[in-house]
């Protein structure tokens, strides 16, 4: 049970039922690294590091069937502006940049928080809910529903009397048409404020090294938290890692190797991708972390390369919950679609999925020594996170939060320290074989590749098991294609 947090009926005035739930969370303590409490004390910390920012110290719900208000108490006074989305529904509520010195996980509410002694709260307005840093200077909060709301207010009310300032959110059960009509009231006025605004597209800056560019993407981040369980945030966890990872490549003088993000803050994934082909990264690796409640046995890293046909349905499901990373940030809009077909981007495609599949059976190789691996550790899918056209790219599922070994793994300091290694080591493999004039590219159908390899990882008769190799011919900038952006 978490400690600070208080869940209880009660009727205070305005929201009278017999069935009302008041939740109030405060920040949470958890033993183990990384846990909720560390991050939440480092955001906190950062923000009084920097021009102070208004800080989130506090959230109280209080529900029923048909009423909600969702209140953050505050250090400072912000401006609120608010919204309805559906698909699925949610109330969205946008801020200035704050700092959360709140659990992530409070936000919890389904079936684990509720006590089933109460099946009344079972059908009340707000699901769940999140918050988090948006992106540069704003932060977001978004309201997951049960059923169809309308927003009575989303305002600071500085009025309460030694509490401070209080963001006040509150919601009343409305008619699916009437939700739907504010849906599309909303849109319209968003699409207005963007044509207003002139927004100029994301571009990443070139780069202008001629070193090999390596790209390392801690996904999540920001209102996205991705999986969590008992305490571990999963963009904390391989934003850890992924600082890891740089830190040891940056110990080579053969790369440039750049991060995504810096800090705890959400990039939609076509920007990713936009990124990695605006610094023409000659290799991008996603960090991330499973979780799979229903089969807790479910363990070990497993790699991911793109596909347009999903290898298993395992595959799949991994994939369709990643693609899902806009969603969570209330993001809307169609994923972006090539409009080029001809032979030249057809055939630079084909090469760099040979490239990231050789990359993958090295890494997946590389890993043994220093965890465990998925019974099927090389899968693939329709990732949107990886699909650069001419970028070798693919995502790590580092193992799964729901597993208790992968779970101890994780939580370890000195294990992140080792498995980063090993994989800045499979990277310098990958591309060890630029010095070697022999190296060619392999045949679609043949991604077994072949060289030299670290005798960790040897069999026992001395060879190198399939894959395993130091690397293959990539180059140190872009192929000449012309860019479809990310199909």
């Amino acid at each position: 049970m978490l400690k600070g947090a208080n869940f209880q009926k009660s009727a205070p005035p305005g929201l009278a039922s017999a069935a009302l739930a008041v939740l109030t969370i405060s920040s949470v303590i958890f033993s183990g690294a990384l846990r909720a409490d560390e991050s939440v004390n480092a955001r906190a910390e950062a923000g009084e590091r920097q021009i102070a920012r208004p800080l989130a110290r506090e959230a109280l719900l209080e529900q029923n069937d048909d009423k909600a208000k969702l209140v953050f108490v505050l250090s400072a006074p912000v401006d609120a502006a608010s919204f309805v989305l559906s698909g699925p529904d949610r109330v969205i509520v946008d801020l200035p940049q704050i700092d959360f010195a709140i659990d992530p996980e409070a936000g919890k509410l389904s079936k684990r928080r509720l006590r089933r002694s109460d099946p009344q709260q079972w059908s009340s307005l707000i699901d769940s809910f999140r918050f988090g840093q948006l992106g540069q200077g704003k932060s977001r909060i978004i309201l997951e529903l049960n059923s169809p709301a309308r927003i009575v207010r989303a305002i600071c009310d500085s009025s309460g009397e030694g509490t401070g300032p209080r963001l006040v959110i509150e919601l009343a059960r409305t008619d699916r048409a009437s939700f739907r009509a504010a849906v599309e009231s909303a849109r319209s006025a968003r699409a207005d404020q963007a044509k207003a605004a002139k927004a100029e597209p994301f571009e990443a800056a070139a780069a202008t090294t001629s070193k090999p560019v390596v790209m390392i993407d801690p996904g999540h981040g920001g209102i996205d938290s991705g999986a969590m369980v008992n305490g571990l945030v999963e963009k904390d966890l391989v934003f850890d890692f992924a600082r890891m990872l740089a830190d040891k490549l940056r110990a080579d003088p053969r790369f440039t190797t750049v991060l995504t993000r810096t800090d705890d803050s959400f990039i939609p994934l076509s920007d990713r991708v936009k990124m990695a082909r605006g610094a023409n990264a000659a290799l991008f690796v996603s960090i991330h972390a499973d979780i799979l409640s229903e089969a807790a046995d479910v363990a070990g890293a497993t790699v991911y390369t793109v596909s347009d046909r999903a290898s298993d349905a395992e595959a799949a499901r991994v994939a369709e919950k990643e693609n899902q990373s806009d969603a969570q940030a209330g993001i809307e809009g169609a994923e972006e679609a090539s409009g080029v077909s001809d032979i030249l981007f057809d055939l630079t495609r084909r090469e760099t999925r040979a490239y990231s599949h050789v990359f993958a059976r090295t890494l997946t190789n590389y890993w043994k020594v220093a965890g465990r691996l998925n019974k099927n550790p090389q899968r693939s899918a329709g990732f949107r996170v990886l699909k650069a056209p001419d970028v070798p790219s693919v995502l790590l599922e580092l193992g799964y939060l729901s597993n208790r070994k992968d779970d101890a793994s994780l939580s370890s300091a000195e294990w992140r320290d080792k498995a980063a290694g090993r994989v800045a080591e499979a990277i310098a493999a990958f591309f060890d074989s630029k010095e070697s004039p022999t190296a060619s590219i392999p045949a679609e159908k043949d991604w077994t590749p072949v060289g030299k390899v670290d005798k960790d990882v040897s069999n026992s008769d001395g060879q190198a098991p399939p894959g395993a190799v130091t690397g293959a011919t990539v180059g140190g900038g872009r192929r000449d294609v012309q860019a479809g952006a990310s199909h």
